[in-house]
């Protein structure tokens, strides 16, 4: 069996000059002393008795950045191909797969990792070594995986000018391309950190990147969470004011009423990084995206992309999950409603749930609270209605929506949604009570204690105040733009806007997030229906909700006069400044107003554009793009498309948000297109629709759920913060007792 064992650094020095030379250095230079020591123990402390095991495809440069690495550890380093393989067999790697061929091989490679033992060193794994189950778990024991993961094109390109010819797998029936693809779930299955190597950048480079990566893998403290009306004193006094990932996903909502944001901000890639991501898919964009903003600590990286693969699969009915269409001129739709309940929320509602479920004590039942105003429902309740059998008996939903404010469609999902672990409640309100009502349930320490206390449950809300909800909504966003550098529509760097149907300010907030991490977006366009109170706040600093009331409108889903993530990105804009966060909501909450300082407006007005779209136009902008293109916009797509032709400058391609399938909202399409006679029966306006044979065909997976709903029962409350208590624990003794 071979050992390697760690060393001392300066092994050739005796202590006696050793101690010689560091007194007469730190006498005569206390300065540099001190900044040698400090680089000496960091780098010492960073590796101690593990291993960082360097993996990857052939060609990832795996043996030059462990040499580089282990120098700047002054560490031993070692590559399994010529220090291992080669010293065991007497002979080359090429020459073994030869004369055994690739099934020996793998066997015989994998006997000798297990026969293999290191501590403190730099270890570069052959490209095959991932495939040996038994000899990867051996070496992880004792190792941090490292995986550098190069793009596919890149690989190949350095494999090419390398001249190799030869790799484990590749046969006459395989191509290297056919053979890269096979190894990657291999990959995937054993790392603990993934660097991104984006385009063909230099070892050096490379090697910072693994050290940096460590270090934040080793340091969950970087990654910590703050409220947006926590004051900068405040969190500098109490420990206990900084959450992690984990923390926020099971909270919701933080105790002083604010909502979480990362202390830090979130991670900004180099254009090389994006740029290596063009020809990914949108699964491997969204976990190497996802991976940067949850510390591994929360949820490991490999299970973080079973996960991810898992909510993103075959949940979705489009190969591409989220793909651009070229609507007209130099606008183009983002197709956001794929998923199985035919809205943008899936996105982030097939997610979710996998996370919540990774996050929270095994030892606690946990009830999630939501409110909706049309598609959250639906999907919180499929999502959740997914989990695993063990996680459904510990996890349940209750949805409230408002009893007449949504779509007949809408409300039938959500009724046809309901399974063993879900339900929705139907309130006598609007969405705006909801959504009050749930924020005050959650602040009120004596409910929630008591549900704790008598049953051993905790409340938890899956709305977008739930920073899981809104850190998904980023990778669709930076995928459309790679998207449309993909199709040569855009050079990359060269800038995009974005036009977003807005409610609660999520969505656009996630736009706006993808910028701040290197998506080159210009403007974002807020687009409202007649409830536009965000449109007038944009333009003028003014949030004023003093004689508004809410109007029912053909796009529910963005019926809101408390757009709640707002409360982020003013915080974001404030410079993180809780205190004038805390002093702007609680006017608002108490006076129906607040005004922006001249200062903040300006930064505002830099980042978003606004404008809002009367019913009529709405309409008329689905009848006209029908007309001319063939194509159905959904209500809430249509905001978008009118305020869009109103607000862009044609100097930049425009991405739209379709935000859900027009299905869903089919009373209002078949208006549009000018039916004269509606049936109310939803199936029956459905299969009209699909008589059009328009762009894109009707949401078949929508319209199988609405034939098994039927006529189903929902629940129905008073507008009543006591009865809506009295539901939640009435489902909490049903579920968990």
């Amino acid at each position: 069996m071979f050992h390697i064992f760690q060393y001392q650094p300066l092994r050739l020095i005796t202590q006696n000059s050793l101690s010689s030379m560091c007194l007469k250095l730190m006498l005569s230079r206390p300065v540099a002393f001190a900044q040698i020591w400090k680089s000496w123990f960091s780098s010492h402390s960073l590796l101690g008795n593990k291993n960082i095991i360097l993996m990857g495809p052939p060609g990832a440069g795996k043996t030059t950045i462990g040499r580089i690495v282990g120098q700047k550890l002054d560490c031993p380093v070692i590559d399994i191909d010529d220090d291992i393989l080669e010293t065991t067999w007497n002979m080359s790697v090429s020459e073994k797969l030869q004369n055994v061929g690739y099934e020996e091989f793998l066997e015989e490679e994998g006997k000798a990792l297990l026969n293999f033992s290191a501590s403190g060193s730099v270890i570069s794994l052959s490209g095959s070594n991932p495939m040996h189950a038994a000899g990867m778990q051996h070496m992880k024991k004792n190792g941090i995986v490292v995986y550098l993961d190069v793009p596919t094109r890149v690989i190949m390109s350095r494999l090419k000018s390398m001249a190799v010819d030869r790799i484990v797998g590749l046969s006459a029936g395989n191509s290297l391309k056919d053979v890269l693809q096979f190894r990657k779930p291999f990959y995937k299955r054993w790392y603990d950190i993934r660097v991104f190597c984006g385009e063909d950048v230099a070892a050096e480079v490379v090697a910072e990147k693994v050290l940096d990566a460590v270090k934040r893998y080793q340091d969950s403290e970087l990654e910590t969470f703050i409220s947006t009306r926590s004051s900068r004193s405040g969190r500098s006094m109490e420990k206990d004011s900084h959450k992690y990932f984990s923390d926020v996903v099971i909270q919701g909502l933080a105790p002083d009423g604010g909502l979480f944001v990362p202390e830090r901000r979130l991670p900004k890639f180099t254009a090389g990084e994006w740029q290596g991501l063009i020809e990914a898919t949108y699964v491997e964009r969204a976990e190497v995206i996802l991976e940067r903003c949850i510390h591994p600590s929360d949820i490991p990286a490999s299970k973080l992309a079973e996960i991810i693969g898992t909510a993103y699969g075959e949940n979705f009915s489009c190969s591409k999950v989220a793909p651009v269409r070229h609507l007209a001129g130099n606008q183009f739709l983002l197709e956001l409603f794929h998923g199985p309940t035919a809205s943008f929320k899936d996105f982030a509602l097939q997610l979710m749930p996998h996370l919540f479920a990774s996050c929270i004590p095994r030892s606690c039942n946990y009830l999630i609270l939501v409110a909706t105003s049309g598609d959250t429902g639906s999907a919180v309740l499929d999502g959740f209605s997914r989990l695993h059998d063990t996680d459904k008996q510990r996890i349940a939903v209750m949805n409230f929506f408002p009893e007449d404010g949504v779509s007949p469609i809408q409300k039938l999902q959500m009724i046809g949604c309901q399974k063993e672990n879900v339900w929705s409640v139907g309130v006598k309100s609007d969405f705006d009570f909801c959504q009050t009502a749930l924020k005050q349930i959650f602040t009120n320490s004596d409910f929630t204690g008591f549900l704790t206390v008598e049953y051993g449950t905790a409340l938890a809300a899956a709305n977008s105040i739930n920073w899981a909800r809104l850190l998904p909504q980023i990778v669709y966003h930076a995928s459309a733009y790679l998207d449309l550098v993909h199709q040569g529509i855009v050079p990359f760097g060269s800038p995009v806007d974005i036009c977003i149907p807005t409610g609660n300010f999520g969505n656009i907030l996630a736009a706006f997030y993808a910028k701040m991490m290197g998506i080159p977006i210009r403007k974002c366009i807020c687009a409202s229906n007649e409830n536009n109170v965000l449109t007038d706040f944009i333009r003028t600093g003014v949030y004023d909700l003093r004689g508004r009331k809410l109007i029912s409108t053909f796009s529910p889903a963005v019926d809101i006069l408390k757009s709640s993530n707002l409360e982020r990105y003013l915080h974001l804009i404030a410079n993180e400044d809780g205190q004038l966060v805390t002093q702007l909501f609680n006017q608002l909450e108490n006076q129906g107003h607040f005004q922006l300082r001249k200062d903040l407006l300006e930064k505002l007005q830099q980042d978003l554009v606004a404008g809002w779209c009367s019913e009529e136009d709405c309409l008329a902008a689905i009848h006209s793009v029908y007309s001319s293109a063939g194509y159905i916009l959904d209500t809430h797509t249509a905001v978008a498309k009118v305020v869009a032709d109103r607000l862009q400058d044609r100097t930049c391609p425009i991405i739209i948000s379709s935000t859900a399938h027009y299905s869903k909202f089919a009373p209002a399409i078949l208006r549009a297109l000018r039916i004269a006679e509606i049936n109310q029966n939803p199936l029956s306006q459905l299969h009209l629709l699909s008589s059009y044979s328009a762009l894109p065909p009707i949401h078949w997976g929508l319209l199988e759920t609405l034939k098994k709903t039927g006529n189903g029962d929902h629940q129905v409350c008073a507008a009543d913060m006591s009865v809506l208590m009295h539901h939640i624990e009435t489902l909490i003794q049903n579920h968990f007792m």
